[in-house]
C-alpha cells in the first residue's frame, strides 16, 4: 500500500505508526519510548516516564489509551495486562 504523507514529518500529535507487545521487567528497558501505552486488560501500571519520574496509575480500564513517554514499565506493581507500547 502507498504511503500518502511520505512527504510530512510526524510530529507528536501524529498517529502512531509502530506498536509492540510490552512484558512488565523491573530491570530491563522497553525496546523504545512509547508515544502512548494500550491497556488491554485494567489493573495497576508503574512505570518510569522519559523524565526518569516513576509513577503508578490505579484503575486503569480495559480498552485505555495511556499518552505517556515511558521508557520501562514495572512487573512488581503492575496488574495490568495486554499492553501495547505505540510510537
Amino acid at each position: 500500500m502507498a504511503e500518502t504523507y511520505t512527504h510530512h514529518s510526524a510530529g507528536l500529535e501524529s498517529p502512531a505508526s509502530h506498536g509492540f507487545d510490552i512484558v512488565p521487567d523491573d530491570t530491563n528497558l522497553l525496546p523504545s519510548v512509547t508515544r502512548a501505552i494500550y491497556v488491554g486488560n485494567g489493573g495497576q501500571l508503574c512505570l518510569t516516564l522519559l523524565s526518569g519520574a516513576t509513577v503508578t496509575f490505579q484503575n486503569l480500564p480495559a480498552g485505555s489509551l495511556l499518552p505517556v513517554r515511558a521508557t520501562r514499565v514495572f512487573s512488581t506493581r503492575t496488574t495490568a495486562t495486554g499492553l501495547v507500547g505505540l510510537n
